[in-house]
């Protein structure tokens, strides 16, 4: 595993990102989050993942209680990065919404806390300053920002009146805005690009094909995820597949080591299983040559996906099937079995809590 540091804060360039943790939207059921989770969590860190990245809106709180929970006993192994979601960030707002990630958490300072989204309906300078007296009561390590243009990032910067030290972004080889002006920064003034979606959600695993969609809400309901872009990404997942071949690794860990050879940026992939999340980390260990990286780049410039307005009919009639399907499945669920006279063993489990 490699780790940066910068600004006095160290973490490590592969790191775990939980909004699969407790959210039923990933479809991954109540034994991934009361167990795997955990089981991941731990071998995260075994394996040399430092950055574990959650949200107070993720499973609303329930994945910082999960990563709370794993890493007991071995918080002070971990750089805990949580966010918050500012709907009217306003400063008593926020300062016990921070308690209340911590608590939930499990910890008594945050290493990284963020701000989710811009909200511009609230100034900076009315929230920063918040932020900042969090940094002085020790609660807050440092301060960040998600989904933020260059010129916010400053903005919020100003405001604090000290460095906020990272953005976390969507980043990966098909959404390679945030080189245009956020990368170069970060490396120019020592701030860190956090790369969400680096995989793009799967789309650059080689998982997927027109005849192998995902199921998951998440995915099926994505325009990426449409039959045509699967065709039209295919030239680009073969280019994937010939680096990962000449590697000994997958299409998913190449895509993570294309990111994590930029200077200062890390990223937060996601885990469905023990073994996925060995393989996130073996990625940083993966030395990419400058041909290999080009020829990635040029292949992924190439694609060119079929607009949202073309795919958007085949999607609502996808959403509207699926939600048939499920009412239809919850209502078989909710008739009790025979002889028991009410809801039991029987009940579907998409009806658990």
């Amino acid at each position: 595993m490699r780790y940066l540091k910068v600004a006095g804060a160290e973490m490590s360039v592969i790191g775990l990102g939980t909004w699969q943790f407790g959210s039923s939207e990933w479809g991954y059921g109540a034994d991934y989050a009361d167990r795997e989770a955990g089981a991941i969590v731990r071998r995260a860190l075994e394996v040399g993942i430092t950055l574990f990245d959650t949200a107070e809106i993720y499973g609303f709180g329930r994945s910082e209680r999960i990563l709370g929970r794993a890493l007991e006993g071995r918080r002070h192994e971990a750089f805990v990065a949580t966010k918050l979601l500012p709907i009217l960030p306003l400063p008593a707002i926020v300062e016990r919404r921070a308690r209340g990630s911590a608590r939930r958490l499990r910890t008594e300072v945050l290493d990284l806390y963020q701000l989710h989204q811009p909200n511009p309906a609230v100034p900076l300078s009315v929230t920063m300053p918040a932020f900042a007296r969090l940094m002085d009561e020790g609660l807050v390590r440092q301060a960040g920002v998600s989904n933020y243009s260059l010129a916010r990032w400053l903005a919020a910067e100003e405001a604090l009146g000290r460095p906020v030290l990272s953005n976390q972004v969507r980043y990966n080889l098909l959404d390679r805005r945030p080189e245009h002006e956020l990368v170069p920064w970060a490396q120019h003034n020592e701030r860190v690009v956090i790369a969400y979606s680096p995989v793009a959600q799967g789309l650059l695993s080689g998982r997927y094909g027109p005849e192998d969609r995902p199921t998951g809400i998440v995915r099926s309901g994505s325009p990426a995820f449409h039959p045509e872009n699967l065709r039209r990404i295919a030239p680009l997942v073969a280019v994937l597949r010939q680096v990962a071949e000449a590697h000994g690794v997958t299409p998913s860990q190449v895509a993570l080591a294309w990111l994590v050879r930029r200077p200062n940026v890390v990223v937060i992939p996601g885990a469905s299983s023990v073994a996925q999340v060995e393989a996130n980390a073996a990625a940083a260990d993966i030395d990419l040559a400058d041909d290999e990286d080009a020829a990635l780049v040029a292949a992924a410039e190439a694609f060119r996906p079929v607009s949202v307005r073309e795919v958007l009919p085949d999607l609502i009639r996808a959403r509207t099937s699926s939600w048939g399907e499920r009412l239809a499945r919850r209502l078989a669920g909710s008739r009790p079995p025979t002889g028991t006279g009410r809801g039991g063993p029987g009940d579907s489990p998409e009806t658990a809590p």
